[in-house]
C-alpha cells in the first residue's frame, strides 16, 4: 500500500505545474505577526539573549486593512503591501508592483514603479527614488512614501501636472525597506535601529543578550529613574528633576556625581556586566552600511586612534536591505533625486557627511542642493537644511552639558554620501517629526524635551508622557517608571499628527519629482542636395535639473548625451558602395556625442547621409541621455 501511495503521489508530482505550486504552498511561511493565534513575537536568529516577546496590539496602529486608506493611523507592513497589491490591480497601466529582496528574516522587500507605460519604457523615462522604513522604528518615514503613492495614483488624469509627471517620468517607491524591524516594533514592546540580525554590540562575545523588558506589563519601554542612595550611586548619579518643570516629570542631565537620580531604559541587567540592556536585538544600523566612506565599528581600529564607526557593519554592504537598495540604484542609473526617509529630527538632511560642502561639493551642484535645501524649508516648514556634517551636528551651536561650542561631526558609510560622491544624485536623507517640540516655551533658543511635555500637556492630552511610578526592580530596588512615550511621541508623533507631517514631506519630494531633467528632440529637419541629405536635430532640456551632477561626470555615473542615426541593416552594408551611408560624422563611429545638456538648455546637431537608392528611405533619430531620458524620431529620406 505505501509503495502504490508513492507511485500514486509521484505521478502528480510530475504533472506540469502541480509541483511548482505544491511547493510554494509547503514553503509558505507564516509570519508571527500573521499568526493570528500566537501569544508570543518571534525573533529569527541565534542569538543568546531571548528572542521571543509578548505580543502587542498598540491603539495608534491599524493591523487590519479598512475600507479607506486614512493616515489618522499608522500601518504595518502588512497593511501597507495590501494597499499596493490593490493598486497593483487598480491601475495596472501606470504600476508596477515586484519584489526586489528579501529581508534577513526573509520577508519580501516590495517596490512599485509608477509609469505611463503606454508612453515608454520605465528605463527610459528620468526617474526619482523614494523609500522608508530603513530603520524600523522610523514608522513615519514608510507612511511618507504610502501617502506619496496613494496621491500619485489617485490623482492621475485628474491633476494636470501629476499626470504630465507619470507620462513622462518614473517614480521608484519602496515603502518598507526593513519590514523585519518595523513589524517587530509594531507587533512587540521591542525597538531596535535597523535590522535585527544578531550583533555584538558591547564586544563581551555574546549576541542579544541584554534586551530591554517591560517590567511593568503596559507593552511600552519607558525610562526608569533611581534616586542614588549609596555612595557609589551617587558617584554615577547624573540627573536631576529639571528645574523648569515644577510637577517634578522631567529629568536634566548633568555631570556624573553632581546628580540625585540614576536613569535606565526599563529592563533588567541580564548579562551581570553592570549595564542595563546594552545589546538588544540587533545593533547595525543599515544607514552607516553604505560603501561611501565606510568606516568600521569601534573594535575594527586596532591602533585605536582612528576614526570608526558604530553600528557599521562587518563590511560596506553586508546587510541585505542597504544592499538592495544600492544594487538597485545601480542598475537604474536614470534616477536623478532621491529621498531616503528617517525620523525625528525635522530637516532636510543631505551631504556631505564627513566634510564641509564648500570643501567637497562642486560649486554648482552645490548651489543646486542650497535651492532644495530652500525649497523644502518653505513647503515642510521645518527649521533645519543642510549638510549632516556642519549643519546638523552644530544646529544648537553649543553643548547644553559642557558649554562647549559644538563642532562637525562626520558620519560614515552614510546614505546621503553614497547619493552624491558615488551615485552623484540630488540625495537627500530627511527626517520627519520632531519629538514634540512644537516651539520654544521657555524662550532659550532651543526647543527641547520641556518643549516637548509642554505640548504635550497643551494640545495632546498629556497623552505622550507617562506619571512615574514605582516599582520593586529585582535588581535595582525601588525605582520609578515612566516618561515620554517612545514610539508614538518621541520617535512617532501621535497619529493625529501624522498626515500633516508626511504629507508636506512628500509635497517636497514631488517637487523635485516635478524637476526632474527632461530631454526633448524639438525638431528634425531634412534637406537634400544631389544625393546628399543634411539632417538637422535641434533638442532641449526641458527640466529644471542638468542631466548630470558634476560630481556624476566625476565619477562617470552617466554618460554624455548622444544622438544617433539609424537605417535598415541591409542598407548601410558594402562600405563605399552601401545604398546608404553616414558620411558626417566622418568617423568609424557615427555617434555625436553631444555632452551633457544642462537644464533649459538648447542644442543641435547635423548628420550628413549619401543615400544611392531610388526607393524613400526609413530612419529614426536616436537621442540617448542617462538620466534625461530617451527619445526617437523617424525621419524620411525621399528622391
Amino acid at each position: 500500500m505505501k509503495r502504490s501511495l508513492h507511485l500514486y503521489l509521484g505521478v502528480f508530482l510530475m504533472m506540469p505545474g502541480w509541483g511548482m505550486a505544491q511547493e510554494k504552498v509547503l514553503n509558505e511561511k507564516k509570519w508571527p505577526e500573521q499568526d493570528k493565534d500566537a501569544k508570543f513575537y518571534t525573533v529569527s536568529g541565534e542569538r543568546h539573549g531571548q528572542s521571543f516577546f509578548k505580543k502587542y496590539e498598540f491603539p495608534e496602529v491599524e493591523y487590519t486593512p479598512g475600507e479607506k486608506l486614512t493616515f489618522d493611523i499608522y500601518h504595518t507592513p502588512d497593511v501597507m503591501y495590501h494597499w499596493y497589491r490593490l493598486w497593483a490591480e487598480k491601475y495596472p497601466d501606470i504600476t508596477e508592483l515586484y519584489e526586489v529582496d528579501k529581508s534577513y528574516e526573509g520577508r519580501p522587500i516590495l517596490q512599485m514603479t509608477i509609469t505611463n507605460k503606454k508612453t515608454g519604457k520605465h528605463t527610459d523615462k528620468p526617474a526619482a527614488y523614494f523609500e522608508g522604513g530603513r530603520h524600523g522604528g522610523e514608522v513615519t518615514a514608510s507612511e511618507a512614501v504610502l501617502w506619496l503613492t496613494q496621491h500619485l495614483l489617485e490623482n492621475y488624469g485628474k491633476d494636470p501636472e501629476i499626470t504630465k509627471l507619470i507620462d513622462t517620468k518614473t517614480i521608484y517607491v519602496r515603502p518598507q525597506n526593513n519590514p523585519d524591524g518595523s513589524n517587530m516594533y509594531l507587533f512587540s514592546e521591542q525597538r531596535n535601529r535597523s535590522t535585527v540580525r544578531p550583533y555584538d554590540v558591547d564586544g563581551d562575545g555574546l549576541f542579544d543578550e541584554d534586551p530591554e523588558e517591560d517590567l511593568n506589563g503596559d507593552g511600552i519601554i519607558h525610562m526608569m529613574r533611581k534616586k542614588a542612595v549609596t555612595e557609589e550611586e551617587k558617584a554615577e548619579a547624573n540627573y536631576v528633576l529639571d528645574p523648569r518643570d515644577p510637577s517634578g516629570r522631567l529629568m536634566k542631565r548633568v555631570f556624573d556625581g553632581q546628580g540625585e537620580y540614576l536613569m535606565y531604559t526599563e529592563g533588567i541587567d541580564n548579562d551581570g556586566d553592570g549595564k542595563f540592556n546594552e545589546d538588544g536585538i540587533g545593533g547595525l544600523d543599515l544607514h552607516r552600511n553604505y560603501p561611501e566612506n565606510w568606516r568600521p565599528g569601534s573594535r575594527g581600529d586596532k591602533t585605536g586612534r582612528g576614526y570608526t564607526q558604530f553600528g557599521a557593519g562587518e563590511y560596506p554592504l553586508s546587510e541585505i536591505e542597504t544592499r538592495s537598495t544600492v544594487l538597485w540604484l545601480l542598475s537604474h542609473p536614470n534616477i536623478s533625486v532621491v529621498n531616503s526617509l528617517d525620523t525625528r529630527v525635522p530637516m532636510h538632511l543631505r551631504p556631505p557627511s564627513t566634510s564641509s560642502s564648500e570643501e567637497s561639493m562642486f560649486e554648482k551642484d552645490r548651489k543646486i542642493y542650497e535651492y532644495y535645501d530652500s525649497l523644502g524649508m518653505s513647503i515642510t516648514g521645518y527649521p533645519w537644511a543642510g549638510d549632516v556634517y556642519e549643519t546638523y551636528s552644530t544646529r544648537w551651536k553649543v553643548n547644553r552639558l559642557t558649554g562647549d561650542p559644538l563642532k562637525p561631526n562626520p558620519l560614515f558609510g552614510h546614505g546621503p554620501d553614497f547619493g552624491y560622491f558615488y551615485y552623484g544624485a540630488v540625495w537627500y536623507g530627511d527626517e520627519l517629526w520632531n519629538n514634540g517640540a512644537m516651539k520654544d516655551y521657555d524662550g532659550d533658543g532651543i526647543l527641547d524635551d520641556y518643549d516637548a511635555l509642554m505640548w504635550d500637556d497643551e494640545e495632546n492630552g498629556s497623552r505622550g508622557f507617562k506619571p512615574w511610578e514605582k516599582f520593586d526592580h529585582p535588581q535595582l530596588g525601588e525605582v520609578e517608571i515612566g516618561g515620554f512615550h517612545p514610539k508614538f511621541f518621541s520617535q512617532n508623533g501621535p497619529p493625529w499628527q501624522l498626515e500633516g507631517w508626511i504629507k508636506k514631506q512628500s509635497l517636497f519630494n514631488l517637487a523635485m519629482a516635478m524637476d526632474l531633467p527632461q530631454i526633448e528632440i524639438n525638431d528634425v529637419q531634412v534637406s537634400r542636395s544631389g544625393d546628399e541629405y543634411e539632417i538637422k536635430v535641434k533638442w532641449s532640456n526641458s527640466g529644471k535639473l542638468p542631466v548630470a551632477l558634476d560630481q556624476a561626470k566625476r565619477v562617470k555615473i552617466v554618460q554624455e548625451d548622444r544622438l544617433m542615426l539609424e537605417f535598415d541593416k541591409e542598407l548601410m552594408k558594402g562600405f563605399e558602395n552601401a545604398k546608404v551611408q553616414i558620411v558626417t560624422p566622418e568617423l568609424y563611429d557615427k555617434t555625436i556625442y553631444a555632452g551633457y545638456t544642462e537644464a533649459g538648455e538648447s542644442k543641435e546637431s547635423v548628420f550628413k547621409v549619401k543615400v544611392n537608392h531610388d526607393q524613400p528611405v526609413k530612419g529614426k533619430v536616436k537621442l540617448l541621455s542617462t538620466r534625461g531620458g530617451y527619445v526617437e524620431k523617424e525621419i524620411t529620406l525621399s528622391r
